[in-house]
């Protein structure tokens, strides 16, 4: 079949014979289905192949997408059987099944979907993206019916079997491929169903995994976007078995059920075509009706580290670059949990990291390690405390420090003395936007003459979802929502707003990715006027708005007016002030 319908096409003048011989040499060196891989190489359409096949075979085309199939049609072919030979039922009249496939002269197909059904089999052609679409559709997706394969498994083995899997040792599981993730059939049931969790989770690019056990259910969630999705729902009688099996992979004690535990799971893998890294930070809490596991992805080719990259306006971008040189003085960066803070330092960092500087972290925890960065991990239980680990930079001749976050008194005062003595200093701080950040640190007893003079920037920010480029379409916003989220009727009446209709590179939510919304506010001589007088965050931010500040809100605008994001988006994340 592969050489046939290679000559077919070039005898019609499709594809040329050049074209041909490059195929077939992609093919010996990746596998897959020739028609597939001149698809892919852009050689020839979907339908130039059908429409071939039909002519020359005598066998009718059809479109798919218009067809509905009945349900007592596709319990006639399996699914193993329906992905094997890519074919899907469509219709039995009689003695007489229709089958949608691929590649009409497959004898050995027609023939075992014949002797499996006990019909005379009529094939008609389709093409390959119509044949998976209907797979999907008919039969579920290809992670559905993997789980189906797991739990079915699951319900047919040895309990016992699965216990002593489950205690296996794990040296040779540091270099695991996607593959073997996802297909390794070797594993007992339970490692394979954690597989595919943790596969999945790269597939769908997710950034957490929440395993939650409930009275009557346990439900395992995906955060895509900072959103989370019900991803799958694993039969009740399983929770024990799998919060074992991801404490095991984290080397946690799986006899420890009543105490908080954080552990890490370390896994080199194939994926997309390269070889990377992924950490999974383990965090373990034990709840009214079992252990909650959240994991959280630490995958380092995905940080960004370009901080044009991360959705400053220009304006903003220039004033943070101009802090972060500057030889001395505390920029911190604040919002809520998740809401990008470390990419925003560790961007940062990045930046200043050359070989005469030294800078030194003190992170909890250190997510990403980085060349060249001397980086600590707090470990409060033994004595190594934030203002710990400060007093020994202090000791260490450093040029720029990065504390992860500032959370007490000490902390602040050690962390504000360096940044009066010489050091650059970067931190975090969980406030709702930068004037406010000014309120927090006098309210943990810091001097305002010691905030305004070390103080030199804040930056404010949250994380919005992205429309999907791959479907992103104009939509009609009303005029007067525009105006209520702080447009001016002029600017209303010209912008085009979108909106993803949702389609497969989304997941059918119509946004990917995500961007950041930032609120730079430099802490000039009008301002550390404010904070020595005692002003308040209100007239903080009126007076940093009239000098040029963007506020979170209009930073979201901006992205709205750049057609980067939805109203919905930045209205969920900001309020108009």
């Amino acid at each position: 079949m592969p050489t046939q319908i290679g000559e077919l096409l070039v005898k019609e003048n499709l594809i040329t014979t050049e074209q041909l011989d490059v195929a077939l040499k992609h093919q010996r060196q990746n596998g897959g289905r020739l028609g597939s891989i001149l698809i892919n190489l852009g050689y020839v359409e979907d339908d130039d192949i059908t429409s071939l096949l039909s002519r020359k075979y005598g066998v009718p085309s059809i479109n798919l997408t218009f067809f509905e199939i009945d349900p007592s049609v596709i319990k006639l072919i399996p699914i193993d059987v329906a992905q094997k030979y890519m074919v899907v039922p469509l219709s039995r009249v009689g003695s007489t099944l229709t089958v949608a496939s691929v590649d009409p002269t497959n004898v050995f197909a027609m023939d075992d979907i014949k002797f499996m059904t006990g019909f005379n089999v009529e094939p008609v052609v389709a093409t390959e993206a119509s044949i998976s679409e209907a797979l999907e559709k008919y039969y579920g997706t290809a992670h559905s019916i993997e789980l189906k394969k797991v739990y079915e498994q699951i319900a047919q083995g040895d309990k016992e079997g699965v216990d002593l899997d489950l205690e296996q040792s794990l040296e040779n599981e540091e270099e695991i491929s996607l593959d073997q993730l996802q297909r390794s059939s070797e594993d007992a049931p339970i490692i394979k169903l954690v597989n595919l969790i943790l596969s999945d989770s790269l597939k769908k690019g997710a950034s957490d995994i929440h395993l939650e056990p409930y009275e009557k259910d346990f439900r395992v969630r995906f955060r895509i976007d900072g959103i989370l999705y019900n991803m799958m729902n694993p039969p009740l009688r399983l929770r024990d078995a799998i919060i074992s099996r991801i404490k095991i992979m984290a080397k946690l004690d799986i006899s420890e059920k009543r105490l908080p535990q954080d552990g890490r799971i370390k896994i080199r893998t194939s994926f997309n075509g390269k070889k990377k890294e992924i950490d999974y930070r383990v965090s373990s809490l034990p709840t009214l009706f079992g252990e909650k596991l959240v994991l959280r992805i630490l995958d380092r080719d995905i940080l960004p580290l370009d901080m044009s990259k991360l959705g400053f306006e220009e304006v903003s971008l220039k004033r943070v670059e101009e802090a972060i040189l500057k030889p001395y003085g505390m920029v911190l960066v604040t919002g809520p949990t998740g809401s990008g803070k470390t990419s925003t330092l560790y961007a940062a960092l990045n930046r200043l990291n050359t070989p005469e500087t030294n800078i030194m972290t003190a992170e909890d925890p250190v997510e990403y390690n980085f060349r060249g960065i001397n980086q600590v991990q707090i470990r409060e239980q033994i004595g190594l405390t934030f203002a710990a680990a400060l007093r020994s930079f202090l000791r260490q001749d450093p040029n720029i420090i990065l504390v992860g976050e500032i959370r007490d008194f000490e902390t602040t005062e050690i962390a504000i003395k360096a940044a009066l003595t010489g050091h650059l200093v970067l931190s975090s701080v969980h406030t709702n936007d930068a004037p406010s950040t000014i309120s927090r640190l006098l309210n943990m007893g810091i001097e305002p003459f010691l905030v305004a003079t070390s103080v030199h920037l804040i930056c404010a920010q949250r994380l919005i979802r992205k429309v999907c480029p791959d479907c992103k379409a104009e939509v009609k916003t009303p005029l007067q929502a525009l105006i209520n989220a702080g447009f001016s009727q002029e600017e209303a009446k010209s912008i085009h707003t979108y909106k993803g209709e949702g389609c497969k590179t989304c997941n059918g939510t119509g946004y990917k990715g995500r961007i950041g919304m930032y609120e730079v506010m430099e802490i000039g001589e009008d301002i550390q006027e404010l904070i020595l007088v005692g002003a308040s965050a209100r007239e903080i931010r009126r007076k940093a708005v009239e000098e040029g500040m963007l506020t979170l809100r209009h930073s979201g605008l901006a992205k709205i007016k750049a057609g980067q994001t939805t109203l919905d988006e930045v209205l969920r994340e900001t309020v108009l002030s």
